[in-house]
């Protein structure tokens, strides 16, 4: 049991001592969405509590623009196309994705952004950073306001880690859900729901050990099938990159960091990020039964290195020793090089774009 220490986790407690438990996607929507106290609701999280590529060096949001230009020309470089970002933070990546694809004025011509953001901070300084930039801009709270009657590029750094996930555990009695419960105390705990889910866990899951965690996103699924349903029929591609798996293991990967450091999950919901690994093979299925290519994933050091990261920091003047540890932290396989992962959504028959080669299409 873990007492709660914030006005959030008692307003949980009382609300599954009223309701029942919550599903730990329940509880993590709650916790990092809630209009009052919600994490993304409430605050600019990043280099208080964690750093994102983007944040670290331009360089990173560079080549991803010059990748969206390359996937853009390769597709024919259509008139009207739209480049929308899942997440955009601060909107650094996107005000340095734009400066480098400066070098293709009709790029720029031809699109119009959209910006996917749930929290009002975050958009708020989205906008700041953007009010310049000559492209029309807009913001929206979900994707399903985006419409896919034209080639859509869209790019999604660390997104889906944030979505919530199911979690199901292994007991005598075979696969039950983890919920969150809670004690006339005000403490919350995780326990197993006391009957059969649902949800079907896949057979070839079945062999799992007592104790054994199997996560799935309902959210990522459903969002990574109407992406790769958009840019299947309409065109355009889908860029993923975060930390995560191919599906290859079981784990509890359910995590709370606050001021860069692990925290309790349960002790202070709203105050603290809540994430989990991405499992890259289903969204990888996913993509590929809604009717697009999938490339992917690979590590995110290999995919930097192929786009040229270490001759645009030889180019960038001046450059200085954050620059070069970032590329570092980024691309070494010992930090962010090969936990981190890309992933390529495209339609059927388009040529494979920058990072990833013939034969990268494995999950």
């Amino acid at each position: 049991m873990t007492a709660v220490q914030n006005e959030l986790g008692h307003r949980i407690a009382r609300m599954v001592r009223a309701q029942g438990p919550l599903s730990v996607a329940q509880f993590m929507t709650i916790a990092l969405h809630d209009a009052q106290s919600g994490y993304y609701a409430t605050r600019d999280p990043i280099g208080s509590d964690f750093i994102t590529a983007p944040e670290m060096t331009q360089i990173f949001g560079e080549l991803i623009g010059l990748w969206c230009v390359q996937v853009w020309r390769d597709q024919g470089c259509p008139e009207r196309a739209r480049l929308v970002e899942l997440g955009p933070g601060r909107g650094t990546l996107m005000d340095d994705a734009l400066r480098a694809a400066r070098v293709v004025p009709e790029f720029l011509k031809a699109i119009d952004i959209v910006m996917v953001e749930a929290s009002p901070v975050l958009a708020a300084e989205q906008s700041a950073r953007l009010k310049s930039c000559g492209v029309p801009v807009r913001w929206i709270g979900d994707l399903s306001h985006v419409a896919y009657d034209r080639p859509s590029f869209i790019i999604a750094n660390e997104f889906l880690d944030a979505l919530p996930v199911q979690q199901f555990v292994m007991t005598e009695h075979g696969w039950r859900e983890r919920v969150v419960t809670a004690d006339t105390d005000n403490t919350l705990a995780f326990a197993s729901a006391p009957v059969p889910p649902a949800f079907r866990v896949p057979p070839e899951r079945g062999d799992a050990q007592s104790g054994a965690v199997y996560e799935v996103s309902p959210a990522a699924m459903a969002l990574v099938d109407d992406i790769a349903r958009g840019v299947a029929s309409a065109g355009g591609a889908a860029l993923f990159i975060d930390y995560g798996h191919e599906g290859q293991e079981f784990g509890d990967t359910l995590q709370a960091i606050s001021r860069h450091r692990f925290a309790d999950v349960l002790a202070s919901p709203g105050s603290v990020d809540l994430t989990c690994h991405v499992d890259f093979g289903a969204i990888a299925r996913a993509a590929r039964t809604a009717g697009a290519q999938v490339l992917g994933p690979v590590g995110q050091g290999a995919f930097l290195q192929a786009l040229g990261i270490e001759a645009r920091l030889s180019g960038l003047c001046p450059h200085g020793d954050m620059d070069i540890a970032a590329v570092h932290r980024l691309t070494d396989s010992g930090e962010m090089g090969t936990l981190f992962k890309a992933l390529a959504i495209l339609p059927q028959g388009a040529p494979n774009p920058p990072g990833f080669a013939r034969g990268t299409s494995r999950c």
